[in-house]
């Protein structure tokens, strides 16, 4: 429970603290602060701080982030620790501003999750508000009131900021010259509390923070005491406490009966205009200033809302310049360095954070807000997990690859561009009473878990609930990059089930063990998961209108996992796993078709016999050597 705690703390008040630092000490000699609130077009007025250099002989662009997590500390006097995206851009020189969104912290207003943009809204004139008028409003306001402002506007944020930030976007306030969402969240439904409509249980926790409106603008939490309700978990870990909690309609009347984010989640099961309407994506049109999008390779949380927000712009704004980087890290990794980058047991290489900081996001906006000119970064900026090393590329997904096709065959044999014989079946029993667990390790309750992202998936391969397939050593590297589908057919006993399908590194017997690991973490045969996504297989044929399985009919069930760019190694092997439990990082399928599983009943839950045939497949967009690595920066 401490870990869950800390974890909403550090949310709820981002990167402050109150412990001098050399970083505050620069703050505190070099800026000054001031409090303002910036009234909107329907009234409602925004708590801003704005940090503004002491040096008045030139003019700074504004680089700006609007967060609901809290623009704290409060008070004129009490300065952040840090500012701005990194150390360098705060020594660079900029004014920098911070906003607490509608209905959160010390701005009026009410908070809606993921408030919907309305189409064709005019900017200039009329009075309905969403994300992107309070954007357009509060630029323009900093723009007419800051003195010393050079006229260029940047914005950046990550996780819920970095939506902000991609809502502010759309039609654009002349001002805004350069913006960068990180991590961001681009719908609901397939991001953060969904993927594929399969609702993560691992947020049960956040509901709390998101879910219940302020009376009226404070500097405190007005929702700690709702948190506490989780501090029975702190006794067991997650798997028994959630398996304890039984079907989710006991997290209703036990924990969340008074929360609107929850039960506006519970009412719609579906992809309904409620959720549509929450989708950002239509909107990324006709950008007309600088992107520059950031995700994690390993972030459990928004991995779906980096990729699919650039490649939106790319489609609808071509002209615009729009650029991706992703890198080796989990949620939020490249804003602080822990010197060595490593994500649960794996090793990536040391100072990747400092480089993405000084070498890429700091040349952005310097070149787009000061130097009046375009960066020379490459389309994308692409870290490959395998050989550990960062690629340049003209174009994301890249083109001009052979794709790559994983066929299963008897025995768990894996092929790469082999077909094997299709009549093959594999079959397993599924049962939500003894659920797959989502990570070899014991953990307490946790918020959107991080670590099983590389996780040794050994545990599971040994379940008879979890078939798997393999490849031979591999005689050559082999390079995955691009976009996957997993193209299956399968048939249930059942009327539903959900599918979980994992991409897997497997070490060479040989492998030595890294020094940076427990002395129990052996190397040798780790099975590191690269890549995984979950699908509610009752929305196989639309997300808006579910339907259930016919018992023993083989059906396809199409899958799209997140991109990858990872090179498995001469000696290691490929890996496939396919099963229909992941708990309780996801909700549990009853297996028997319901109207809507988090109204389903105990005794809706049933086991289920599940068969894959083997003329499933697995597509990968392309495979090749790639000669476009650069050096990570060393410290």
């Amino acid at each position: 429970m401490k870990q869950l705690i800390s974890v909403l703390l550090f949310t709820s008040i981002g990167l402050t603290a109150f412990a001098e630092t050399p970083d505050s000490i620069y703050i505190r000699n070099n800026y000054e602060k001031m409090e303002v609130q910036i009234p909107m077009r329907d009234g409602t007025k925004l708590f801003t701080s704005i940090y503004l250099p002491k040096d008045k002989s030139k003019a700074y662009p504004i680089l700006m982030q609007r967060t609901c997590y809290s623009v704290a500390p409060y008070g004129a006097t009490t300065y952040r620790r840090n500012l701005g995206p990194s150390k360098y851009l705060m020594k660079d020189g900029y004014i920098f501003v911070y906003q607490d969104v509608r209905g959160r912290w010390m701005s009026e207003g009410e908070f809606d999750n993921m408030r919907p943009n309305i189409p064709g809204n005019d900017r200039k004139n009329k009075t309905d508000i969403d994300e992107a008028s309070d954007t357009w409003d509060t630029i323009d306001w900093l723009i007419k009131n800051v003195k010393n402002n050079n006229g260029k506007v940047g914005q950046w944020g990550i996780s819920y900021p970095g939506f902000y930030t991609a809502a502010g976007i759309p039609d654009a306030h002349p001002a805004l010259k350069a913006s960068s969402p990180q991590a961001p969240i681009s719908d609901f439904w397939f991001d953060d509390f969904h993927h594929n409509g399969v609702f993560l249980q691992s947020y049960l926790a956040a509901f709390g923070v998101f879910g219940y409106q302020h009376e009226k603008p404070s500097d405190k939490s007005w929702y700690d005491d709702k948190m506490i309700r989780f501090r029975e978990a702190n006794s067991k870990n997650g798997y028994d406490f959630n398996l304890e909690l039984g079907a989710l309609k006991n997290a209703t009347e036990k924990y969340h009966d008074d929360n609107f984010f929850w039960k506006q989640t519970i009412d719609h099961p579906n992809y309904d205009e409620f959720w549509q309407k929450r989708n950002l994506l239509p909107h990324l049109t006709n950008v007309n200033h600088a992107i520059m999008t950031v995700g994690g390779w390993y972030d459990a949380e928004d991995l779906y809302g980096p990729l699919n927000i650039y490649k939106r712009i790319e489609a609808t704004s071509p002209q615009t310049y729009n650029t991706l980087v992703m890198g080796p890290w989990s949620h939020g990794d490249w804003a602080r360095e822990n010197g060595k980058q490593i994500i649960n047991h794996i090793y990536f290489g040391d100072s990747i954070s400092t480089f993405y900081q000084r070498e890429i996001e700091r040349t952005f906006f310097n070149t787009m807000l000061k130097e009046n000119g375009t960066p020379n970064l490459p389309e994308a900026y692409m870290f490959d997990c395998g050989l550990k090393t960062w690629n340049k590329f003209a174009e994301w997904p890249p083109k001009g690859m052979p794709p790559v096709k994983l066929y299963f065959g008897e025995y768990g044999k894996l092929s790469v561009n082999q077909p094997l014989k299709n009549e093959s079946s594999f079959e397993y029993v599924s049962d939500p009473a003894k659920p797959v667990p989502y990570t070899s390790q014991t953990e307490g309750l946790v918020f959107t878990p991080r670590r099983f992202m590389t996780d040794d998936q050994r545990h599971a391969s040994t379940r008879p609930d979890v078939i798997t397939f393999e490849t031979e050593p591999l005689f050559d590297a082999v390079t995955l990059a691009g976009e996957i589908m997993a193209k299956l057919k399968v048939s249930l006993s059942s009327t539903d089930a959900d599918f979980i399908v994992k991409l897997i590194d497997v070490y060479p017997d040989d492998h030595p063990n890294y020094e940076h690991n427990p002395s129990n973490i052996v190397m040798s045969g780790y099975q590191q998961l690269v890549r995984h996504e979950v699908f509610r297989g009752r929305f196989r044929s639309s997300f808006e209108k579910p339907e259930p399985f016919k018992p023993g009919e083989i059906t396809d069930v199409n899958i799209t996992l997140q991109d990858i760019l990872h090179t498995f190694k001469k000696g290691h092997r490929i890996m496939v796993q396919i099963h229909s439990t992941w708990f309780p990082y996801i909700d549990r399928n009853p297996q028997k078709y319901v109207d809507n599983i988090y109204k389903a009943n105990e005794e809706d839950f049933t086991k289920a016999t599940i068969t894959v045939y083997g003329s499933s497949v697995v597509e990968i967009g392309g495979s090749e050597k790639l000669n476009t690595k650069i050096d990570t920066f060393k410290k």
